[in-house]
């Protein structure tokens, strides 16, 4: 577990072996920036949304091939009704203003997530930005809303057990390999790196079975103030880690199994 070093310096850029593939980002700290300010809590999410903009750049220039934002828990319809409007309301304006700008960028959006609870309104402008940026091949940018990691499982249970009842699947078949092709990111690499802003050392139900051998940066920036330096920091805190998947690291740089110190 990292945490930023609060040096002004800048970090090392990392070589490409390196860098993370897929980074998942836990952006907290939006309401305690803003109270911080004496701001509405609305504030704070609009500041956050230019910190995702910076993100979203700072990735493109490290190489990153994926990006995993978890924008709306399913916890998150819990919070006072004026904050949930007004933060759906911002999504919905982000996915009007922004999706011609990331195709323009050769970006792909993907949103992981129920979406059935939202309006059919904010449906449709989720299946629009989908379809208009689904051939893009720069980068992917996965938006978790409405999601929660144990649906995500729970999901994926459930599919393949409809397999099973259809004769399609034998139950003795389902292998971890084959329940993670039913989960929302079935298709994508695992995350290398999840990053947590807002001083909180937890992942509140996200990515829960993507997250068995990610590495994990909690940072006590908010996540409006979390730029492109904090970013590089994360990364380079990263590429300091030795990798081993359960297994022994070696003086090679060779993984190996046998070692129950994982």
């Amino acid at each position: 577990m990292g945490a930023t070093s609060g040096t002004s310096e800048p970090p090392t850029r990392l070589s490409e072996a390196q860098t993370p593939r897929h980074v998942a980002i836990i952006m907290d700290g939006n309401n305690r920036w803003a109270r911080q300010r004496s701001l509405p809590g609305v504030a704070g999410h609009r500041a956050g949304v230019e910190a995702v903009r910076g993100i979203m750049r700072a990735c493109r220039e490290h190489g990153i091939e994926v990006l995993t934002l978890f924008a709306f828990s399913s916890e998150n319809w819990s919070r006072p009704l004026p904050e949930v409007r007004s933060l759906l309301a911002l999504f919905s304006r982000y996915l009007r203003t922004e999706v011609k700008q990331l195709h323009e960028d050769n970006v792909r959006l993907r949103f992981i997530g129920k979406r059935s609870r939202f309006r059919p309104g904010l449906q449709r402008l989720i299946n629009h930005a989908e379809t208009v940026t689904a051939n893009n091949t720069a980068a992917t940018v996965v938006i978790a809303v409405d999601y929660g990691g144990q649906w995500d499982i729970t999901q994926a249970a459930q599919t393949l057990a409809q397999r099973c009842q259809a004769g399609e699947l034998d139950p003795g078949d389902i292998t971890p390999e084959v329940l993670q092709s039913a989960l929302s990111l079935g298709d994508f690499p695992s995350p290398d790196l999840c990053i947590r802003t807002g001083g909180d050392a937890r992942i509140s139900n996200f990515l829960l079975w993507d997250f068995a051998y990610s590495e994990f940066y909690f940072t006590p920036v908010l996540w409006p103030d979390f730029g492109e330096l904090e970013f590089a920091r994360a990364l380079a805190d990263y590429g300091k880690r030795e990798r081993r998947f359960g297994g022994r690291g070696e003086p090679d740089g060779i993984v190996s199994g046998g070692s129950l110190d994982a």
